[in-house]
């Protein structure tokens, strides 16, 4: 058995003394481990960071097998991304998120979200809101996506404030207003024509704490595991990059220019992941 793909490796680990089992996100096979042979040397340590994007070429007697990485760097992100605290945490949830579908399953829209996500974990005021889109993607990819196209009770697209806890379906504001204690709120940068704008705190606490809701009940809780340490961290550190950014003059050039590179990529990584 042989093939040849690319992708991102979300982790590795020492096998024997000098290999090491890569896992890796692929484009056509889904998230797939290997071999590699030598792996723990000084040379070949850089190349198989996290983060990083390789072509790499899998052969094994049988497909059931672990079978051999051989691998090629086609473009090197871990330097950066261990440069930036947010990067380090975002890369370490997201790949955490990764590791709980199934292995060898494709899954081509999460690989291009990731490595749209690749592109810009470093970026503190745009990594967190690109995370949440991510998580979102994953409830749907394990078949608990949330409908956020419209009122679960008015059937209308418009003035959409909370989800219920219970359909995972978003609310209008007049028909929240009741219940309030008892839903979800819903920011406003997860709605469709609003990702161009820059979230506050409140929202990117918000955003997490809606996927947050949905993981741990259909997917953490159910295999009896818990919310990375990792993941905690990161929403610590979104909502202080949020708060400084909503101090900052958005009046300069530089600001925005900022603002249209978050909505080219904040545009990017909706199309990829609806995908």
């Amino acid at each position: 058995m042989e093939w040849t793909d690319e992708g991102t490796i979300i982790g590795l680990k020492a096998h024997g003394e000098s290999a090491v089992i890569l896992e890796v996100m692929t484009r056509e096979h889904g998230r797939h481990l290997g071999l590699v042979r030598g792996g723990r040397s000084a040379k070949a340590q850089a190349p198989l960071q996290p983060g990083n994007h390789v072509s790499l070429t899998w052969r094994a007697r049988l497909d059931e097998h672990l079978g051999e990485y051989k691998i090629e760097l086609l473009a090197s992100h871990a330097a950066r991304l261990m440069a930036a605290p947010v990067a380090l945490y975002g890369l370490a949830t997201v790949s955490g998120l990764l590791r709980l579908l199934p292995e060898r399953d494709p899954h081509p829209g999460l690989y291009e979200g990731l490595s749209v996500l690749i592109a810009h974990l470093d970026e503190p005021q745009l990594a967190p809101a690109l995370v949440v889109r991510f998580e979102l993607a994953m409830l749907g990819e394990l078949g608990f996506g949330l409908d956020l196209s419209r009122c679960a009770v008015t059937q209308s697209p418009d003035d959409l404030s909370h989800v219920s806890p219970k359909s995972g379906k978003a609310v209008s504001r007049p028909v929240a207003q009741p219940y309030l204690d008892r839903l979800l709120a819903l920011p406003a940068f997860l709605l469709e024509g609003q990702g161009g704008r820059t979230p506050s705190a409140a929202e990117i606490l918000a955003g997490f704490a809606l996927t947050g809701f949905f993981l741990r009940r259909h997917i953490l809780e159910p295999r009896d595991l818990r919310e990375p340490p990792e993941r905690a961290r990161l929403i610590e550190l979104a909502g202080r990059a949020a708060a400084n950014a909503a101090e900052a003059d958005p009046s300069t050039d530089f600001s925005v220019k900022c603002r249209r590179r978050r909505l080219r990529a904040w545009q990017r990584t909706c199309i990829v992941l609806a995908g």
